[in-house]
């Protein structure tokens, strides 16, 4: 990004005094160690290109600093901004505001449009991982080919996660930190539920009342206790990693 972007994006940004003023602390040694927390913190994310997790910050800023205030102080000073700060997953990255997203239609990068087979694909892995290709097929009723799932994972939406502990070692796929930002989710419970989804049209109002939208896990990358994790060994058998070469 050149200086004059840096100059135009930081013109936008509260400056010092405007968060001195809105950090309500009695302590004036204390409200200055958190406006100089905040401004580091601002400066890190808004350099970087990707979302910057909380564990990124915390080994780039004093000891001392309490990452997750630091950042839901900064993200209040940028609530009603043009731009805002927002949460994908356990990082951080600054947003064009929601309602303002229109002003860069003409700049966005027009993306390959996935099939309905892909969309379906997704939607499964998104409120249902870790899950296995046979599990997609059970639920699509569908066969569901490589090439689907090789598409998800090029768009870096979808990743493989681990291997079921079941006959066959089945590979089980999951979502992505990319998704959860490309669709503005902060984490997955922020998934549409039923409600949402049968009032956007997505869903029949005639479902059976048995039927449920099954509530994403908390913490996408923890293995269940039925995975392991991928192993070199894994990853060179699913073309994921060069296989080493013999000593000579």
């Amino acid at each position: 990004m050149s200086d004059a972007s840096h100059a135009s994006a930081f013109s936008l940004a509260p400056d010092e005094d405007d968060l001195a003023e809105a950090v309500s602390n009695d302590n004036p040694a204390e409200r200055l160690q958190l406006v100089e927390a905040m401004r580091m913190a601002e400066a890190i994310v808004f350099a970087s290109a990707e979302p910057v997790t909380e564990k990124a910050l915390a080994m780039r800023m004093p000891e001392d600093v309490d990452i997750p205030a630091v950042m839901a102080e900064l993200q209040a000073q940028y609530e009603k901004r043009g731009v805002n700060l927002v949460q994908v997953g356990e990082a951080w990255a600054f947003r064009t505001a929601g309602d303002l997203s229109f002003l860069m239609s003409r700049d966005a990068v027009q993306q390959k449009k996935l099939s309905r087979a892909a969309l379906e694909v997704l939607a499964i892995i998104a409120y249902h991982q870790p899950v296995t290709r046979a599990e997609i097929e059970e639920i699509r009723g569908v066969e569901t080919s490589k090439g689907t799932l090789d598409t998800l994972m090029e768009t870096g939406w979808v990743r493989m996660r681990g291997r079921r502990r079941t006959p066959g070692r089945p590979v089980t796929y999951g979502t992505t930190i990319d998704f959860l930002d490309h669709f503005g989710l902060a984490e997955l419970r922020d998934l549409p539920g039923m409600d949402e989804l049968k009032g956007a049209g997505l869903l029949s109002a005639r479902m059976p009342a048995s039927f449920s939208v099954p509530v994403p896990p908390t913490d996408p990358d923890e293995l269940t206790e039925d995975e392991d994790p991928l192993t070199d060994i894994d990853l060179e058998e699913l073309g994921l990693l060069t296989p080493r070469g013999g000593d000579d």
